[in-house]
């Protein structure tokens, strides 16, 4: 079970780095195979909650990062622009709770798009301690719903 945890988590990362690898089809794939219980469709959840979070720390550290740049800073510099990244930026830094629902929710649903959000909260500089326990909570329960619906109709069908 170990090595199924450990591809989960591996193939999470990979797909919140690379869009176009989409981590419900693993599910569908893995969770029929390996989600014979409750217990390893949460185990199997958290592994992929794990890798989720480890993507999105890239993209999060990316934006931070690419903020910096000459031709972000050329466009901040405009004072409506400006305006309103000092207004987003102080709703992030200053009422945590907020960005953390608005990340809980992109985690979790999947709208906004978690890989956008992580982006955004990179740019305004939203508190690290805030958005790594967020995001990985917020995709292990989406992904272990996701491995439980898979048990549920494996049991049905038989």
């Amino acid at each position: 079970m170990i090595w199924v945890w450990l591809t989960t988590c591996v193939f999470s990362l990979a797909s919140a780095l690379l869009p176009f690898l989409p981590m419900e089809v693993y599910i569908l794939g893995a969770g029929a195979k390996y989600g014979d219980s409750t217990a390893h469709a949460i185990s199997l959840g958290i592994a992929a909650g794990i890798g989720a979070t480890i993507g999105k720390i890239i993209w999060y550290e990316l934006a931070l990062h690419g903020s910096k740049l000459p031709l972000v800073q050329k466009q901040l510099a405009k004072p409506k622009i400006a305006a309103a990244y000092d207004r987003w930026t102080a709703r992030m830094q200053g009422r945590p709770w907020y960005a953390v629902a608005i990340i809980f929710i992109a985690s979790s649903v999947g709208i906004p798009p978690l890989l956008a959000m992580a982006a955004v909260a990179g740019f305004l500089k939203m508190p690290m301690w805030a958005f790594i326990p967020t995001v990985v909570v917020g995709r292990s329960i989406r992904f272990a719903l996701l491995f439980m619906g898979v048990d549920v109709v494996h049991v049905l069908i038989g």
